[in-house]
């Protein structure tokens, strides 16, 4: 019984023009789902019957590599087609075929892992979510990007936007820079690049770069040799035919991403950045006059002054925000406190405020924020011994504050066609204060609020602990745990 032959080949679009291009560096990105990774791991397979051409394609870290779904994962499901392919574990991660060509893939953690490639001679160089790495990760590598295999060196690499990153300057050309979306008949079309005295200029033609290298007194023979032809090509997860026909449901998933990210992944923006009022506005909640009967879990997070007193000689704020999640998959703002304390009074808040949720709603799992170091333990050990008999959860917090809030600012928007979103907020008299500071995040001075409300959010979305409604039969609240 024969075989049934398998073509692996671009798509048409986007992904044909990244794997058809001259340039000797192509980026290639814009929204998620547009097939960049699959064209990436394509690439090398051009030159698979050349036993001196070698790749290698890197991410940040190496659990970017290694993760399910990851780099290595995917390129088993292409390379493992290929007659003659196997894969290899050490030294490093890589792929040998037939012939002798092969594929590696590593990573570069920091700066100082470039030093790791001294002397090496890579043909392809790849780059996937070059948005990532540091300019002098790119710049360095660059300079390994050489071979006597007979192919042109060169680089490609994939990316989401960052219109906080130095690739969003690199390629700004093509992308216009009023409204942020990539220019349609810009992408592919091929620029200059020559870089001196580490500062980048573009030019038209390759003539041009070289003799602005001879004008800058660099001899013509090695003027020749410095510029690099650079083209950007932008995609859609609308270019990405076969996933759209495979997963329909991940459309929906970047419609329900909060606006800026949904900006991002789903339009390709390169120039939206979280602004006051891009978050979280108080016109998508819904008010309602009583705490629902369908409540499933309580979470109370709280983001503790980190000094005693800001620059001003005040008191900081320390802020507490009560969330519960409903059975309808709602989520309900029922309480906020936000005050000036000084620190032996944060401590008595906490442990009242603590008994007042647990005599008015039962469960009530209290996230407190760790900070780093021996003293943030020290800190830590104590609030568990204050609040021993209390469902306590202290966490250390990653990321910036922006990326911490963008769960709950996803559901506070709901999806891109819905006038309101997923969360409700009782009628208080906090509420002034709440939806001013929420509003005005992230360029508001004060973020106590939204750091607690992120942080009772994302514990309650954690899966940990879940309490049920009272019921009414048994004259009390029932538990369970997930």
């Amino acid at each position: 019984m024969s075989r049934e032959k398998i073509i692996l080949a671009p798509q048409k679009g986007p992904q044909e023009k990244f794997l058809a291009t001259s340039a000797d560096v192509c980026i290639y990105g814009g929204a998620a789902g547009g097939g960049k990774t699959f064209g990436l791991l394509l690439e090398p397979l051009r030159h698979m019957k050349n036993r001196d051409f070698n790749a290698v394609i890197f991410r940040r870290n190496y659990t970017q590599v290694t993760s399910p779904g990851g780099l290595w994962d995917s390129s088993r499901k292409i390379y493992s087609l290929v007659q003659g392919s196997y894969p290899l574990k050490t030294p490093k991660l890589h792929w040998t075929f037939a012939k002798g060509a092969t594929v590696n893939f590593a990573h570069l953690g920091s700066d100082d892992d470039c030093l790791d490639w001294q002397g090496s001679q890579i043909t392809m160089i790849g780059f996937d979510e070059l948005t990532h790495f540091t300019e002098y990760q790119f710049f360095y590598m660059m300079s390994r990007n050489r071979t006597d295999s007979g192919v042109k060196p060169y680089i490609r690499a994939t990316c989401n936007p960052d219109a906080d990153s130095w690739v969003a300057t690199f390629i700004e050309w093509w992308i216009d820079q009023e409204t942020g979306y990539p220019i349609k008949e810009r992408s592919g079309k091929i620029r200059w690049m020559i870089r001196l005295n580490d500062v980048i200029h573009w030019v038209d033609s390759r003539e041009e770069a070289i003799q602005l290298a001879m004008e800058n007194n660099i001899k013509r023979e090695e003027a020749e040799t410095m510029p690099k032809s650079v083209t950007f090509i932008a995609s859609t997860l609308q270019d990405n035919k076969i996933l759209m026909k495979n997963d329909p449901g991940y459309l929906a998933n970047l419609q329900a991403l909060p606006l800026v990210e949904r900006e991002r992944l789903l339009y390709g923006n390169w120039k939206i950045k979280a602004a006051a009022g891009l978050m979280f506005k108080r016109t998508q909640v819904n008010m309602v006059s009583e705490i629902p009967k369908d409540i499933i879990l309580w979470c109370r997070g709280w983001d503790l002054a980190a000094t005693s007193e800001d620059e001003e000689g005040n008191p900081a704020y320390t802020a507490g925000v009560l969330i519960g999640k409903r059975r309808c998959g709602r989520y309900i703002v029922a309480d906020v406190i936000n005050k000036r304390l000084s620190a032996s009074d944060v401590r008595k808040l906490v442990l009242m405020t603590a008994q007042a949720d647990r005599a008015a709603y039962g469960r009530v799992v209290q996230r407190l924020p760790q900070d780093p170091g021996q003293a943030g333990k020290e800190q830590a050990q104590s609030y568990m011994k204050l609040l021993s008999g209390f469902i306590v959860k202290i966490m250390p917090e990653s990321g910036d504050k922006v990326t911490r809030a963008e769960p709950f600012s996803a559901m506070w928007q709901g999806t891109e066609t819905m006038d309101t979103g997923f969360v409700d907020v009782l009628i208080a008299p906090w509420n002034n204060e709440f939806f001013n500071q929420y509003e005005s995040f992230p360029q508001s001075d004060f973020k106590d609020m939204v750091d607690a409300g992120a942080n009772a959010f994302n514990q309650i979305e954690s899966g940990m602990t879940y309490s049920a409604p009272p019921d009414n039969s048994l004259g009390k609240s029932s538990y369970w745990r997930k």
